[in-house]
């Protein structure tokens, strides 16, 4: 039966995520907590691992109940701590001294900051993707392709690519529930490893796209409906949820039913 089986939440957009038991769905559809802050330099640009390599050697930790940042540079010993609330400026001054350029750590509680904002519901995969992929490449361990997928929900006993059915045609989306949630699958995510691949590829894998194209065409089932895919690099699914679901709840445990195919304008599908 397919069931959550992890959770993680990304409190700043393009940092290291946080394992969780539960969230509760915001009025946007977006996981409370996820995404909730982003970094951007002066004229308002997001700092991410598309523009900036820095963020790959960044760690973050973060106290949810106490509300403490943890940063620390990648292979290093010292952590820096603050509240990320009261000491929003000196969170600010670190990161700027760490890139090398003023930056702002600007925060939005309602949407957050989601790489497809007409579907900023949490992004889906399931476990044993994420295994297979990681044997694809003999130095990738499965935890590391997990914080380079960075999906919040995860999905066990389930074969590997159980996702791809969650693609639809142009005119229709998937509906599926997850406890009492339920959620539309919209389209397979832009941000996959391709946001990563200047440092992973070279750093990890030289002939990372070579190896997860041929991969991917060679495992992906002649059942599952190839149109939307640019590359065969995506896998995470893009949602969003239809109805008032504001403060429900999705769990770790939850079991995970796909419902049906609904219509859905192409304009409305949350490309982006």
């Amino acid at each position: 039966m397919p069931y959550v089986a992890s959770i993680q939440i990304y409190p700043v957009k393009s940092l290291d995520g946080i394992a969780v038991s539960q969230a509760a769905i915001l009025s946007s559809g977006a996981l409370e907590g996820d995404r909730s802050f982003a970094i951007c330099d002066t004229q308002g640009e997001l700092v991410n691992g598309k523009r900036h390599n820095g963020t790959h050697f960044l760690r973050f930790s973060f106290d949810l109940t106490n509300r403490i940042v943890g940063l620390k540079i990648q292979g290093t010993e010292q952590e820096f701590f603050f509240h990320i609330d009261r000491e929003r400026s000196r969170i600010e001054s670190w990161l700027s001294s760490y890139f090398g350029f003023p930056v702002k750590l600007i925060e939005n509680l309602l949407t957050g900051f989601p790489d497809a904002p007409a579907a900023p519901g949490p992004t889906i995969i399931s476990t044993e993707t994420i295994a297979e992929v990681a044997s694809w490449f003999p130095r990738v361990c499965v935890n590391e392709m997990r914080q380079h997928l960075r999906a919040n929900i995860e999905i066990g006993d389930v074969p590997p690519f159980w996702e791809d059915q969650l693609f639809a045609a142009n005119d229709e989306v998937v509906r599926f529930e997850i406890g009492k949630v339920i959620f539309e699958a919209i389209n397979p995510s832009q941000q996959w490893i391709g946001s990563t691949s200047n440092y992973f590829s070279r750093e990890v894998y030289p002939n990372f796209q070579k190896v997860c194209t041929a991969k991917r065409n060679e495992k992906m089932p002649d059942s599952a409906r190839r149109w939307p895919l640019n590359h065969f690099y995506q896998l995470n699914i893009n949602t969003r949820v239809p109805d008032r679901a504001s403060g429900k709840i999705v769990q770790i445990g939850d079991e995970v039913k796909i419902l049906s195919l609904t219509y859905s304008p192409a304009d409305e599908r949350g490309d982006s």
